[in-house]
């Protein structure tokens, strides 16, 4: 049965990929610290049901030490020069997207296939992680496609792989940390003692009241933060599940799934979300380094208004 397990050892791979790049880059002086933080990556996905919580926090540590220290850059090297991809970009246009597509597409209708028909009781996929499974399917079909399609060379995969990801750095695994850490700050009673306070504030049967401080409260926390997935867990337990759902009788779906994205409007508000806000503009070489959240704030507000009206409605008038 193919399950969780199978999707880590290829995500390990990938990483795994990731080290051996960055190890063969020659223009990059940092390339060991690159290698061997994603070794540490690979080790991680692949070995860390057998390291415990201990291993797994020293190795968290070590990734920090790693970046910390600055043993991480980028280097020079390509697959391809410049005048070979304007030369692909001018043949290919903007069936150079169609690829990225062919992976949400597997996992959508893969998804609709494994729960209407016959696949279901093959046992060949585990029906608790029927999704992911099926979007690690359409990862490795795009790369395949791309493989035949455009012939790279065979090791471009892994090089231009590692050199995008080298350039984002550090921050490309910060979702990750950001989301344990709300699980940590839910675990500790972050939640619970937030709780406490808004329902001595909230009168009785003031939903609106409950639903504007939970929507401003997932963008309070995602901006202090970095990530919306970090802010849930407390907000959840705070008011999202104690309050909407059981004292007010919410829909839980719409609960989660807008209070998630009133979230994200927080993300694009916030310099916390490095990988999403600083990053791109460290790597456009934008003259203001807080370019992309200047420009992301009136729609962050707009998109939030409207999910506070969609959490209000949808969630306890339809």
């Amino acid at each position: 049965m193919i399950s969780m397990h199978w999707l880590y050892v290829l995500a390990g791979a990938v990483f795994a990929g990731f080290a051996i790049g960055s190890a063969r880059d020659g223009t990059n002086p940092k390339r060991w610290g690159n290698a061997g933080f994603w070794s540490l990556m690979t080790v991680s996905f692949w070995f860390g049901d057998f390291l415990g919580d201990i291993g797994n926090g020293l190795l968290v540590l070590a990734l920090v030490a790693i970046a910390g220290a600055h043993l991480i850059g980028r280097g020079s090297q390509e697959t391809a020069s410049a005048p070979e991809r304007q030369r692909s970009s001018e043949s290919h246009g903007n069936r150079l997207f169609l690829p990225a597509l062919i992976i949400p597409f597997t996992a959508f209708v893969g998804t609709l296939l494994f729960n209407y028909t016959p696949l279901k009781g093959t046992g060949l996929i585990d029906p608790k992680a029927a999704t992911l499974v099926l979007l690690g399917a359409g990862v490795i079909v795009a790369l395949v496609a791309c493989m035949l399609w455009l012939k790279p060379p065979l090791v471009a995969p892994v090089e231009e792989g590692s050199r995008l990801m080298n350039a984002v750095d550090w921050a490309a695994v910060l979702p990750q940390m950001l989301a344990a850490l709300g699980t940590i700050f839910a675990a500790a009673g972050v939640g619970t003692t937030i709780g406490a306070l808004v329902g001595a504030i909230i009168p009785n049967g003031s939903i609106f009241l409950a639903v504007l401080l939970y929507a401003l409260g997932m963008v309070v926390f995602t901006m202090i933060m970095g990530n919306a997935f970090a802010a849930f867990p407390v907000m959840a337990a705070a008011i999202g599940v104690p309050i909407l759902i059981h004292a007010d009788g919410g829909n839980p779906a719409v609960i989660g799934a807008v209070g998630m994205l009133s979230g994200f409007c927080g993300t694009l508000m916030t310099p916390m979300a490095a990988n999403f806000n600083m990053v791109p503009a460290a790597l456009l070489e934008l003259k203001d380094q807080y370019g992309v959240i200047r420009a992301q704030v009136p729609t962050a507000l707009v998109l939030l208004a409207a999910n506070i009206l969609i959490l209000y409605v949808s969630g306890f008038h339809l």
